[in-house]
């Protein structure tokens, strides 16, 4: 009787280690923890959720923009600024440096920025796409619609007061719709984007400017309208 007893309760320990993993317990091996990826809603640091956004865009899979490129761009200048400027894409010298207008179409954004006492630490840069499409061909639509989550998220995080919009791919990516650019241009509206609703306008992309200089009077037409803008908002 003595001997079942004794029988039975080595069965239930066996058992008993077979339920809790005994090999797991008395392995030498480190037990593998998997870190959960941040949820950008719940962290209230702005520098830390744009560290998030990144390595989201790092991270994207099945793109072929991101296969061609050399490093990601993600933005540039002051990240608490009420004002931001959305581009189309990296170009040649975007993409070897890491950095939004760097090349001809970035000095020139210089001076128009300057023209109106703007700079870059005074505002902040970033792109419709984050990597550069292939010879500076326009991104297509799909591209766009792989992209747009992560651009509306970046702005809700920067949260402007002015949303500039440089030529008609970050019109269109912003909108949702087909425009003619030289018909949107210079006029202000408003679109909700996420838990933000910035003063929208649209104007002419540096480098569009560089191919058709005649069109820089309309340029600084637009760029007064910021620059009264930004008064009449007190930025």
């Amino acid at each position: 009787m003595m001997k079942k007893n004794i029988n039975q309760k080595i069965i239930s320990i066996i058992e008993y280690y077979k339920m809790i993993n005994l090999d797991m317990i008395i392995s030498n091996d480190p037990i593998t923890r998997y870190k959960r990826e941040k949820n950008i809603n719940f962290v209230s640091d702005k520098k830390e959720k744009l560290n998030i956004l990144k390595k989201k865009i790092e991270n994207i899979k099945n793109c072929n923009l991101k296969k061609a490129a050399n490093k990601m761009v993600f933005s540039d200048g002051n990240i608490n600024s009420k004002i931001m400027l959305v581009g189309e894409g990296p170009g040649a010298q975007e993409d070897l440096m890491g950095l939004p207008f760097v090349g001809a179409a970035g000095k020139l954004l210089d001076k128009m920025l300057d023209a109106i006492n703007l700079n870059r630490t005074k505002v902040y840069i970033s792109n419709v796409v984050n990597y550069r499409p292939p010879n500076n061909r326009r991104p297509t639509d799909e591209e766009i619609e792989k992209y747009l989550p992560f651009l509306k998220l970046h702005i809700e995080i920067i949260e402007p007061k002015i949303l500039i919009l440089l030529g008609s791919t970050a019109m269109q990516a912003i909108s949702g719709k087909e425009k003619i650019i030289s018909k949107a241009r210079g006029k202000w509206f408003k679109i909700k984007i996420g838990g933000c609703e910035p003063e929208i306008i649209v104007t002419f992309h540096p480098a569009f400017l560089i191919r058709q200089p005649e069109q820089k009077k309309n340029s600084w037409y637009d760029l007064k309208l910021i620059r009264e803008k930004i008064k009449f908002l007190k930025l």
